[in-house]
């Protein structure tokens, strides 16, 4: 048996601007908890509950406009896990996106909640005619071991990209997902 075979089938729901709005309270709480767990996902600590409101304030404005897609898992309705699907809006990139913000609540972790969440957006992705799908993520996190095993291959590593959440440099590591029928 592997953990796989304990993860409960929890539905992954795509949020439209006005749902978005209404769960902010919740999306902070979920991306404060997840940066304050060492997540390398754009934040420097302290983070506080203002400042990651504000962040899916502007995500709201973007699903909105429908430049963004944030998908959701919950439990007892609560947002236990989040991802984001950006679209490319230039004209030479109308088959890609990207994906962004992929976060599971600490205390729902693993439970399939991220592996669920990933199956979604290609789902997502290919009805929109995205085909190709680029991430990062911080070197050595525990994601970059999730992403090959959701299909993403490894193109390489970028070092001192970004600040992580405790103030020092940190690499990132791009991956790409081809989506098309083999």
């Amino acid at each position: 048996m592997t953990s796989t075979d304990f993860v409960p089938e929890a539905p992954v729901f795509l949020l439209t601007g006005s749902e978005a709005e209404a769960a902010l309270p919740q999306l902070a709480g979920l991306l404060r908890a997840c940066v304050e767990d060492g997540a390398g996902i754009g934040f420097i600590l302290p983070l506080s509950s203002k400042r990651a409101e504000a962040f899916w304030k502007r995500q709201v404005a973007a699903i909105e406009k429908g430049e963004a897609f944030l998908m959701v898992t919950r439990e007892q309705g609560e947002v236990t896990g989040v991802v984001m699907l950006v679209p490319a809006l230039q004209d030479n990139g109308l088959h890609r996106a990207d994906v962004a913000k992929l976060m599971v609540h600490p205390d729902h972790r693993r439970k399939g909640l991220a592996r669920r969440l990933m199956a979604a957006v290609d789902g997502l992705a290919s009805s929109i005619d995205r085909w190709l799908l680029v991430l990062d993520t911080v070197t050595g996190d525990r994601a970059e071991q999730l992403y090959p095993t959701c299909g993403y291959n490894m193109v390489g590593v970028i070092p001192d990209y970004a600040y992580g959440s405790h103030g020092a440099l940190d690499a990132t590591t791009v991956f790409y997902k081809d989506l098309r029928p083999s």
